[in-house]
């Protein structure tokens, strides 16, 4: 058994604008591999679906950071910052029980059913954007549609006013960001602008909620968290602001993202294009394709081992960091019969895109009630977009964690009409 490859793999970040050949040698070379960042930090990747699937769930990793403080420091992961730092501590980063204690907190915010109640909703939205969009110039789909739609229906949820997406955006991309990568702000800004948006707002809240005689019915996420405070409910106030700081990045990020990408995915392949516009009952299964083929997220979030951990003759060593490379487990031919091909039919499409075990994304039923409405809407109207640049000149965002693209331009009316 070996506890270090002799050569650590390159794993290239979200910028890479074809991964997969890379991801395809890796599931070839071996089920677990040591990944060397440029900061420093070595990665535990694990490339494959079952070995994956099985690392998401596994009770011998810990989410909680502290486990690996001084790597994840060193590497620029952790801020340093204790006001910052201390808004690390959500729904991702925390095992049972303040797992499970702070997930039924929001639980029923992102139901099926409440995700029914919001449909109305997530339509109007997704007509008016449609409405601003000319059909016969050049649209950005994501700056134009996939954004402010992610951001105002999660906005809706949270209790959260939209009217500044495009703040909240470039906070989320500069949490996202590569450590060390240029960017407009450091992620200690970012989340020093999002901690103090969220303390302002909770203040407010708090105070005219106080002021209320009633209970609203279906109550917001904020609402219903300064509710079960004031019910005497295990929350402090910096509890609160990292969840609201982790469901307003995760729920538009990756939203954005399976959009824009199961789009390109669409644009790249006219024939199912073609299929999926005249034919809107294939929207469920069609969306969950686009999370599989190319998905919003290409690696999982950080695993700590609790112990030394034995993988196909390899030891992750306890205090190792593990991570799941999503969009290659996504890809894994030994799961998936023609796994590069994009088939909008496929059924059944056990993917991973929205993880496994106790962490897997809260906001499930939401998700696929946006991807199915936002890809029904456009195409019921314009049926024939094509991509208005060169394949080539589309560029991906350089995060580790996230497969987004900057901008998708398009032009919706078909060409020359």
């Amino acid at each position: 058994m070996t506890t270090t490859p002799d050569k650590p793999v390159p794993l290239p970040d979200g910028s890479a604008p074809d991964p997969y050949p890379l991801y395809a040698d890796l599931r070839a070379k071996g089920e677990v591999h040591a990944v060397r960042e440029p900061t420093g930090l070595c990665r535990w990747t694990f490339p494959g679906y079952e070995h994956g699937r099985r690392m998401l769930a596994d009770p011998r990793l810990t989410k909680d950071p502290r486990a690996a403080w001084d790597e994840l420091a060193a590497a620029g992961y952790v801020t340093g910052d204790p006001h910052t730092d201390r808004h690390m501590f959500h729904l991702l980063n925390t095992d049972p029980p303040d797992h499970t204690r702070l997930r039924a907190m929001v639980q029923r915010s992102f139901s099926a059913g409440r995700a029914a109640t919001l449909r109305p909703t997530v339509v109007r939205t997704v007509r008016e954007l449609l409405d601003g969009l000319d059909p016969h110039t050049t649209v950005d789909l994501i700056a134009d549609y996939a954004l402010p739609l992610a951001v105002r229906v999660i906005g809706e949820i949270l209790g959260v006013p939209t009217g500044n997406f495009d703040e909240y955006h470039a906070w989320a991309s500069a949490g996202l960001a590569v450590p060390g990568a240029a960017a407009p702000m450091s992620r200690a800004e970012a989340y020093g602008h999002m901690r103090d948006f969220f303390a302002g707002l909770v203040a407010r809240r708090r105070a005219e909620l106080r002021k209320r005689a009633d209970v609203p019915a279906e109550p917001d996420v904020l609402t219903a968290l300064l509710l079960a405070q004031e019910d005497g409910g295990p929350l402090t106030d910096d509890e609160m602001t990292a969840l609201l700081i982790f469901l307003l990045n995760t729920g538009q990020e990756p939203t954005v993202s399976m959009v824009a990408n199961g789009m390109l995915a669409l644009l790249r392949h006219p024939g199912q294009l073609a299929l999926l516009a005249g034919e809107p009952k294939l929207l469920p299964t069609a969306v969950d394709e686009f999370l599989r083929y190319d998905g919003p997220v290409a690696l999982s979030t950080l695993r700590i081992a609790r112990e030394d951990i034995e993988v196909d003759g390899t030891v992750v060593p306890r205090g190792g960091i593990v991570s799941v490379v999503m969009s290659s487990a996504d890809r894994d031919e030994r799961r998936f019969a023609d796994p590069d091909r994009l088939d909008i039919t496929r059924s059944p499409n056990p993917h991973l895109a929205f993880g496994h075990g106790i962490h897997r994304c809260v906001g499930v039923p939401l998700a696929r009630l946006i991807g199915e409405t936002a890809f029904g809407e456009l195409l019921a109207r314009h049926p024939e977009p094509t991509l208005a640049c060169a394949p080539e000149e589309l560029r991906w965002r350089p995060t580790r964690v996230m497969r987004s693209l900057a901008a998708l331009p398009v032009l919706l009316a078909p060409r020359g009409t």
